[in-house]
């Protein structure tokens, strides 16, 4: 369908391909992977012909439509996410013409038994159908299953496109692509901007669409799900795995020890003739052996191992300063902009040490929520901060703040301390500012540069509540994984925000599900919460067909549950109680930390230095707060035991 011989591309002198073939067949699934500025993108383009490579042949038949969804673009301005979805069928006249077209060559041509006469059937049959679909006047209904799908809103439909940010145009974008049904689907990072039930309904679209699909994308979930070759692209070079992307992982392994082993021998080989070169360059007997020697070194071609992918590099948080044993607690939490609720009376405890996170369709209040506990925005009800708090947030955003006139390397040596500090350039290097990269000035990083490099900072910095809105958008899988491991290792509190299933994947304890202005509670891991939600969606048919017996059986169920109803709420007035005690406490250690932050500023001054009784009145009051956070650790204590107990 498409093929790719010897195609070379260059930049600057330095080759991105040499001269690489492969086929791209209908309805092959592909992934391309490889390291980024790898030449993913690139060769996405190529296809798409908005690049031309250096050298080589792109062979793409007239008649096969491509669809292709850039990770940026311009968008058009004045017109309504309904409209700009039509445009999907701009091209009705065209597909008419194309059917008159194809129906005379079949009548014209006598090969019944070809296979290109096969192939015209079914893109005949195909057109038609298409056709079909647009007469009928189904069409409207095909573009709001398709909004509908991508997290839109029936309310959206009217919405201009101008008042939606970028990621949500770009959800507009892929909608028209979608709809156009085109041979050839080429996304590059289609899930950046796309929450977790829209994601499932791609990988759900792309499985069953009978399109061929060439995917970029960091998201390793999606790509194991939709995908079933693997392409890498390494040097220069393409490496073809016919598997998914976990399996080509493993393959990847044993290729890369095959290529370390080839490469060793090699040098080793090199060593020897070099030695022998050197041994006998002067010698007039070994004369002819020598050039001979030099000629196989001059003709011999030099192996290249990708070492950076074998590296690992292990990345921990600063230790974690001591907190409350509730960081964040909300009762009754509303927040309306204008007319519009987003969040109604929810209620939550995060307790200390919980990875957490924060799922539901993108407008479902999560990233409201977040401002909220940051205090960025006004709400109602109650939300309080345990004491001791000390939140470190990742948002888009975070990247704007960052010293425009310091370079890479600066930002990060600026609040890395200890041992950490002779580790810079490893960690810059895992988020992919190796070599030169780390020598660039703030100012004229990307917009996910900027984005990689506040997260590295806030890495740094010593936190015990982290708060991460997306913080996987602008990572490759490397970088995730260094990431996801200094989380699961970090002894405070994670609230995570995030799409990327994976990611999340043995990271979290507990999913918070946002969706109609209210937050339901999950325990357990990220797929235990999709697989509950699968079950939720298939409760009401089941409940269809209860027997007598089963309605017998659920009497039962609900004595037992009433009575394990009782014993947890004596449990949680306890707890309830527990809460209360220490909440006192903590206040009384507010007062006093303060009091005494203002006493030492005072005994700076030489008469209250010299003020006996002033003296004595300060050290009571530090041992009335020794006093105080001896029971604080005592409450403490006995509150996480109630709470063990509950759980």
């Amino acid at each position: 369908m498409i093929s790719v011989e010897q195609l070379s591309v260059e930049f600057g002198g330095s080759p991105l391909f040499d001269e690489i073939s492969f086929l791209v067949n209908p309805k092959d699934r592909i992934a391309l992977v490889g390291k980024n500025g790898a030449g993913k993108t690139t060769l996405l383009r190529i296809f798409a012909g908005k690049q031309q490579p250096t050298c080589g042949r792109v062979t793409i038949p007239k008649d096969l439509t491509i669809g292709y969804l850039p990770q940026q673009m311009i968008h058009d301005e004045g017109t309504t996410v309904m409209q700009e979805a039509e445009k999907a069928f701009e091209h009705i006249t065209g597909l008419q013409a194309d059917i008159d077209r194809m129906n005379q060559e079949l009548g014209q041509r006598t090969d019944y038994e070809s296979a290109e006469y096969h192939r015209l059937i079914d893109k005949l049959t195909h057109s038609n159908e298409h056709l079909q679909i647009i007469s009928n006047g189904n069409f409207h209904s095909e573009i709001e299953k398709t909004l509908a799908g991508l997290g839109f809103l029936r309310s959206d439909f009217d919405r201009q496109c101008a008042e939606f940010s970028g990621g949500w145009r770009m959800r507009i974008e892929l909608v028209k692509i979608l709809l156009l049904r085109p041979d050839v689907l080429l996304l590059d990072e289609p899930t950046n901007h796309l929450d977790i039930e829209s994601i499932q309904w791609l990988e759900n679209f792309l499985i069953t669409s009978g399109s061929a699909v060439i995917l970029v994308s960091h998201d390793r979930a999606f790509i194991d799900g939709v995908t079933s070759r693997t392409i890498e692209i390494s040097l220069g070079k393409i490496y073809d795995y016919n598997v998914n992307y976990s399996k080509y992982v493993q393959l990847r392994i044993e290729r890369h020890e095959q290529q370390v082993r080839a490469w060793e021998n090699q040098q080793k080989a090199i060593q020897e003739t070099e030695d022998f070169i050197e041994r006998f360059r002067y010698k007039a007997t070994k004369a002819v052996q020598v050039q001979s020697r030099i000629k196989q070194l001059e003709k011999l071609e030099r192996l290249e191992v990708d070492m950076d992918d074998n590296s690992r590099l292990s990345l921990k948080f600063p230790p974690a300063p001591h907190s409350g044993i509730i960081p964040v607690e909300i009762e009754n939490l509303s927040k309306a902009y204008n007319t519009h609720k987003v969040l109604d009376t929810i209620g939550m405890i995060i307790n200390r040490g919980e990875k957490v996170a924060f799922v539901g369709k993108n407008g479902e209040g999560k990233s409201t929520l977040v401002k909220c506990i940051m205090n960025e925005i006004e709400f109602s009800g109650k939300l309080k901060i345990g004491h001791g708090v000390r939140i470190g947030y990742f948002a888009q955003n975070q990247a704007a703040l960052l010293n425009e006139n310091r370079t890479v390397f600066e930002t990060i040596d600026y609040v890395a301390t200890g041992d950490v500090r002779t580790k810079i350039r490893d960690i810059l290097g895992a988020f992919m500012f190796g070599g030169e990269a780390s020598d660039k000035k703030v100012k004229i990083l990307s917009g996910g540069e900027r984005s990689r490099l506040a997260m590295i900072r806030l890495l740094l910095e010593p936190v015990n509540l982290l708060i991460l809105d997306e913080p996987t958008n602008h990572l490759d899988m490397r970088s995730k994984d260094v990431l996801k491991e200094a989380i699961k290792t970090f002894k405070g509190t994670v609230i995570v925000v995030s799409h990327d299933r994976e990611f999340m994947d043995g990271l979290v304890t507990k999913v918070y599900e946002f969706g109609n202005k209210k937050v339901i509670e999950h325990l357990g891991g990220i797929y235990d919460f999709l697989q509950h939600k699968k079950m939720d969606s298939l409760r009401e048919l089941e409940l269809t067909n209860i027997t007598r017996q089963t309605e017998n059986q659920s009497e039962n169920i609900i004595s037992d549950s009433k009575l394990n109803y009782e014993l947890r709420k004596e449990h949680n007035r306890k707890i309830r109680k527990a809460e209360k005690e220490l909440e006192e406490v903590e206040k009384k250690v507010s007062v006093l930390e303060a009091e005494l932050k203002n006493m030492n500023q005072q005994l700076e001054l030489p008469d209250k230095a010299s003020d006996h009784e002033y003296i004595q009145t300060y050290q009571k009051k530090q041992r009335e707060l020794e006093q105080r956070m001896y029971e604080w650790e005592i409450l403490s204590e006995q509150l996480d035991n109630l709470r063990s107990e509950l759980s």
